[in-house]
């Protein structure tokens, strides 16, 4: 990985530091100079696969640092709130299956970048040719977008809403996700498609309550004392009722 394929300032994200290892997020824009005239090359560096490699699985500590870099310029992309660079950032969802660093980072820069988020967003959920798990993933972006514009919660919510409808069709552990999001977001409105998918047994209530919970949470009906209704013995269950792979090693 060579320090001179990226010019300064980009290229001092590349021996920046371990993300782990900081406190907190940077101001990387006041404190390094970032301006709209970075954005391609942060875009590049996002998506450079050279980069994007374990670093737990690097000895050497250069490279090791140079690994969180495509961190670094998720974060200072979605800093400098550039437009530009939405459709790569919403590519990287389901970009490296084996790093999700960059995915964790990727619903904080896009909902910074703001409502010229939405459209793209919907588009690649809405896109039965994705994984399931990147989609719902990139759901967790829509709440994060509506968190910080109000304006566009309901059109998040309708996202949202929409996907879990499928829930026949998802991962019942996606189901569970996207209800987490739509409590997250108060969304009494999708109460009916929330409550189709637990009548159907299509949420596994361990990972987010029963119906019951899930009403509580939004604020539906009022809480009564109740006793622990997910028992571990249930959780064991599910998973043991699971398609797991097989161990050759």
């Amino acid at each position: 990985m060579s320090l001179s394929s990226y010019p300064s300032p980009v290229n001092e994200l590349l021996t920046y530091g371990d993300c782990s290892q900081i406190k907190g997020i940077p101001d990387y824009v006041e404190e390094l100079g970032f301006t709209s005239q970075h954005v391609p090359d942060l875009i590049r560096m996002a998506c450079d696969e050279d980069l994007s490699i374990a670093a737990d699985d690097i000895e050497d500590i250069n490279e090791n640092l140079q690994a969180w870099a495509p961190v670094h310029a998720v974060r200072v992309l979605g800093q400098l709130r550039a437009v530009e660079a939405i459709e790569p950032l919403i590519y990287l969802f389901g970009a490296f299956e084996e790093d999700d660093r960059i995915s964790l980072e990727l619903p904080s820069a896009l909902a910074k970048i703001g409502i010229a988020a939405i459209e793209p967003l919907e588009a690649y959920i809405v896109d039965s040719s994705r994984d399931t798990y990147q989609r719902a993933d990139a759901a967790s972006a829509l709440t994060r977008i509506a968190q910080i514009h109000p304006e566009a919660r309901s059109k998040c919510v309708e996202i949202i809403t929409n996907l879990l409808s499928n829930f026949t069709i998802n991962d019942p552990e996606v189901n569970a996700f996207l209800v987490g999001e739509l409590i997250d977001l108060k969304a009494v409105e999708a109460a009916p498609v929330i409550e189709k998918a637990f009548a159907a047994e299509c949420v596994p209530t361990f990972l987010v309550g029963d119906w019951d919970e899930v009403q509580i949470a939004l604020g539906i009906k009022a809480r009564s004392e109740s006793e622990n209704r997910f028992p571990l013995e249930q959780v064991i269950e599910y998973y043991t009722n699971q398609d797991l792979p097989e161990f050759t090693g």
